[in-house]
């Protein structure tokens, strides 16, 4: 027995469900990428404020690429998906109500999506397809006019493939129909997502036609945003554990998470938006502080215990927090090598280490390192090296981020401390492995690895004092092991 309509009855009293009516809400937003984070973030947001204020915004959820059995789940169970808590052994769950249609591009047709996108009504494009999905280089924050799928776009502009074809053709059209434009929201985690996000649609609205260009550039919004909760990947385990917390019934779209959520908006909208903030969203007028203080201080230590941790043979975040070294590391890393990069006012950076350090010892989330790894050469950058050229222009010390861009260069090499294949996943995997295939296991591999000017620009691979610090730590890690090599920096604390 599946979730839907009919089964909500069912479902044990603890289990929160829509109070309000789904027949009064109205599609007027499309969200693109119907991911796991998407359902456990701004979807129960946006049910909050439907369930204490009668919001009657709705979405319809669009994948473009993949995820072809979760559009087809949230369909057969009446656009209904549960989000569960996990607090250690204690978990929540509410079901989600807030959708209202779902498609897929290439099953239901990119005509039909574009059509949905066209509609009077829409007023919100909100996204998470993550750093990849953006066909967007780091190094200049700007559109991969070499990417495949960017050049079947130029081509193809009507049948578009990419983000940024199906943004720019959605505008085209309303454009030509005389419709008021929608916001472009970006919820990656990128810095300065709505300024990234701006930049590729209007690079190839640009290469299309330089009109449209500058009525997207004059008419649409793009704000930033940040976002936090920790959803890790599903797994069987955690299907079984969602099932239980619904009483035996099935719930294949289903997504579990931390307790803990936050989201800061850049309040920028140019067709109005759901009252967010009554479900405990920021509105602000800058987000960039916000945004690189998560992006350093969550992702950069995320990405720091993730890669020493995996090579070091920890599976899980919490595992990581099990070893007083990792726990040390990862404190002094946030708090001296990233904190004081920061422009934020107002935060108690400490105690937001602290508290980013007891989520991370939530045994409840099973928050895979391998999936966190994932992606380097898109996170880098935002995550670890933007901190390094800070120290490097102050002349202060950052050997823990050396240490985290040693690890990551371990990690790629594809070879973990007991000597087990790493499966590497990243856009540019086939790159990374002819790099390491043709260097050295030494200060070769480290230059070799640091020849990715997309990911450390032309300024880093010729700074001697980051070169030199990269190398000792990358060597350390070859000779005696991630977890002495981590237990090593206590030296410095």
């Amino acid at each position: 027995m599946r979730l839907s309509n009919q089964t909500l009855s069912q479902l044990p009293e603890k289990v929160v469900i829509p109070s309000y009516d789904r027949n009064n809400l109205k599609t007027k937003m499309v969200h693109l990428g119907f991911g796991a984070f998407h359902r456990a973030h701004q979807a129960v947001f946006t049910d909050i404020v439907a369930t204490k204020h009668g919001c009657n915004w709705g979405y319809c959820e669009v994948n473009l690429i993949g995820g072809e059995k979760q559009i087809a789940d949230l369909k057969e169970q009446d656009y209904l998906f549960s989000v569960c808590e996990m607090s250690y052994d204690n978990w929540s769950t509410r079901v989600v109500g807030v959708v209202k249609e779902a498609l897929h591009a290439d099953i239901d047709g990119i005509a039909k999506v574009l059509e949905v996108m066209t509609r009077p009504e829409i007023a919100i494009v909100s996204i998470t397809v993550t750093e990849k999905g953006y066909c967007y280089l780091p190094s200049t924050a700007s559109i991969d006019l070499n990417n495949p799928l960017i050049k079947h776009d130029i081509d193809n502009p009507a049948t578009p493939k990419t983000l940024p074809g199906v943004i720019v053709e959605a505008l085209r059209m309303r454009k030509e129909k005389g419709l008021k434009p929608f916001t472009v929201m970006s919820c990656d985690n990128m810095p300065e997502n709505g300024h990234v996000t701006r930049n590729v649609v209007l690079a190839l609205a640009k290469q299309r036609d330089r009109n449209l260009a500058s009525w997207i550039d004059d008419n649409v919004t793009f704000p930033s945003t940040m976002v936090d909760r920790i959803v890790p990947a599903v797994t069987p385990e955690t299907m079984e554990k969602i099932k239980k917390q619904l009483g035996g019934i099935e719930d294949p779209a289903g997504v579990a998470g931390e307790p803990f959520k936050q989201w800061v908006i850049e309040d920028n909208f140019v067709a109005g938006r759901p009252d967010w903030q009554k479900a405990g969203a920021e509105l602000v007028t800058d987000v960039l502080p916000y945004e690189e203080m998560k992006l350093r201080m969550l992702n950069g230590s995320h990405s720091f215990l993730a890669y020493l941790g995996y090579l070091a043979g920890y599976l899980h975040i919490d595992e990581c927090m099990q070893d007083p070294s990792y726990v040390k590391a990862a404190r002094h890393l946030m708090i001296n090598e990233q904190a004081t990069t920061l422009r934020v006012k107002g935060v108690d950076l400490q105690a937001y280490a602290d508290c980013l350090l007891d989520r991370y010892r939530n045994t409840g989330l099973k928050h895979r390192t391998w999936q966190i790894a994932m992606d380097g050469t898109l996170k880098l950058s935002q995550r670890m090296l933007d901190s390094i050229r800070f120290h490097l222009k102050n002349g202060t010390q950052f050997d823990c981020l050396a240490l985290g861009v040693a690890a990551w260069m371990r990690y790629v090499s594809g070879v973990d401390d007991a000597g087990k294949a790493i499966e590497v996943s990243d856009p540019m995997a086939d790159k990374l492995k002819e790099l390491v295939a043709n260097s050295n296991d030494n200060q070769e591999r480290v230059k070799s690895l640091l020849s990715l000017s997309q990911v450390f620009g032309d300024d880093l691979p010729n700074n001697p004092c980051f070169v030199e610090k990269v190398i000792k730590a990358y060597l350390s890690l070859r000779d005696i092991g991630a977890k002495q090599s981590v237990k090593q920096l206590e030296r410095i604390y």
